[in-house]
């Protein structure tokens, strides 16, 4: 199961070509780490660097970060981001709305602040969170605390505003209308059945409770989808499912080193197959830290001060591990400077 599920996440067999490719086989990779998110990409391709990102968030217009699966940030194809939006963006709309009035924002106050989101980024183009601050506090609504990051939550969720561009280092929010153009109408039916099915593309073999947990939707839901693309699916013996017409598993990669967040240890119920008995170490409060991939599973984390790769094995590394672990750490350097 490891090799196929590697191999399925692009961490094992041919690489992508570009960040696009990346985002398209996994259809969504947690994006509330910039660093982390970038990463993801570096893991899963060969020779590029941030730049190659950044520019197909920006003059490209092909990527875009947005609150979506489980109310969290994410990286998407701007191409998967009607129907995708249009699955999971309603169900937080509850939660977000008692976020803001734990905060101190009533509704008719976090109106004003869309109101004025929305006409910012209308005359002005894309702004980052700095600027739509302002411009919010501006008619008098609070943005103190996690306010502003509800506040921005919510003209996602409503369609208004996604992050493209980078400006001065920070991801910028564009108006959806002007960054990706008019959204066409989403058949819900259609749109599940396509979750399921690039689901499994980047996540197989899984389950439909797998699914449920990643995608945040109800077991109603993500059972309709696989359901619909019945078809295409193979049953395996241990229950779990998978694209009929999927890679054939590669052999396990070689060591290398992951982000925080890696879309690796996001994607199913368990994580117990990758982190065995180490989860409290790279799993804590929340955080997902970077960490080495040896042999398929957790060996290390590791941190950048100074800009410096530091490796903190879980037990002695062997030394033709330690070396490619080593050498992956310089490129890990080497992407993230852009050169």
């Amino acid at each position: 199961m490891i090799a196929e599920r590697l191999t399925a996440q692009l961490l094992a067999g041919e690489p992508a070509r570009d960040p696009i490719a990346v985002v398209e086989r996994l259809l969504a990779v947690q994006g509330q780490d910039a660093r982390g998110t970038r990463l993801a990409i570096r893991s899963r391709t060969t020779g590029l660097t941030v730049a190659d990102v950044d520019r197909a968030l920006g003059e490209e217009r092909a990527l875009v970060v947005t609150w979506l699966n489980r109310g969290t940030l994410h990286l998407i194809r701007s191409d998967d981001y009607p129907w995708l939006h249009a699955l999971t963006a309603p169900r937080q709309f509850t939660g977000n709305a008692r976020r803001l009035a734990q905060e101190g924002v009533p509704p008719n106050a976090a109106e004003r602040a869309l109101e004025a989101v929305e006409r910012s980024l209308a005359e002005e183009g894309p702004l980052t969170r700095r600027q739509l601050a302002e411009r919010i506090a501006a008619v008098g609504v609070r943005t103190e605390g996690q306010a502003l990051v509800h506040l921005l939550g919510l003209a996602s969720y409503r369609g208004l505003a996604v992050r493209g561009p980078m400006i001065g280092g920070q991801q910028a929010y564009a108006l959806v209308r002007d960054w990706l153009g008019e959204q066409p109408r989403v058949d819900r039916d259609l749109a599940l059945a396509e979750l399921a099915r690039r689901y499994l593309r980047g996540h197989g073999p899984a389950d439909d409770r797998d699914l449920a947990r990643w995608s945040g939707l109800p077991l109603g839901d993500v059972r309709a989808g696989l359901q619909a693309i019945a078809s295409e699916l193979t049953e395996r013996p241990d229950g779990l499912l998978e694209l009929a017409a999927r890679p054939s598993p590669a052999v396990l990669p070689p060591p290398r080193l992951l982000g925080a967040f890696d879309p690796l240890l996001l994607g199913w119920c368990s994580r117990e197959a990758i982190l065995g008995t180490h989860r409290s170490i790279v799993t804590v409060n929340g955080i997902f830290r970077p960490f080495a991939l040896v042999a398929g599973r957790a060996a290390a984390t590791w941190r950048m001060p100074g800009g410096e790769v530091v490796l903190e094995p879980f037990a002695e590394l062997a030394p033709v591990d330690a070396e490619a672990l080593a050498a992956d750490a310089l490129d890990v350097v080497r992407y993230l400077a852009g050169e």
